[in-house]
């Protein structure tokens, strides 16, 4: 009986470690985006003329006009940023997050591969787990798997 108390213990300190590394991979992950986003724009959502040359010139992604691919980011990096932080769609917000990632890594900046690996690891740690108990996927029930904080 003492070793079954013993067990259950440890499962909950560890769920508890696990939730607060998810609210930790949630937040570093998502303002990476966010404030990446922040940057490509001016006042609430006035894409900066700035951002169409970096997406011209320096980004130049095959298969897709600049125009498009400078607006398609900004707004995902945007929307997904503050999905994941908050912990709304987390497990989608992540994967999202992870083809951004994967588009960047392999078309834009091959190089610095040891930064879009460590985002990767947070994005996986998400997709994995899910947003974990201080999420509002957990607070409305989407993630089952994880009541909220009483």
């Amino acid at each position: 009986m003492k070793k079954l108390a013993l067990f259950f213990s440890y499962t909950q300190q560890t769920s508890a470690r696990m939730d607060g590394l998810l609210l930790g991979a949630r937040v570093a992950l998502g303002s990476i985006f966010w404030l990446s986003a922040r940057t490509k724009v001016d006042g609430l959502f006035e894409i900066r003329d700035a951002t169409y040359f970096l997406f011209e010139n320096e980004y130049a992604l095959p298969l897709i006009p600049h125009q498009w691919a400078a607006v398609m980011a900004t707004t995902a990096e945007h929307l997904l940023g503050l999905t994941l932080v908050l912990g709304i769609a987390s497990r989608l917000s992540a994967i999202g997050l992870l083809a951004m990632i994967a588009v960047i890594q392999f078309l834009v900046y091959p190089s610095a591969w040891p930064t879009h690996l460590s985002w990767a690891v947070l994005a996986l740690m998400v997709v994995a787990n899910g947003g974990g108990r201080w999420s509002v996927d957990a607070l409305i029930g989407a993630d089952r798997r994880r009541p909220p904080i009483a």
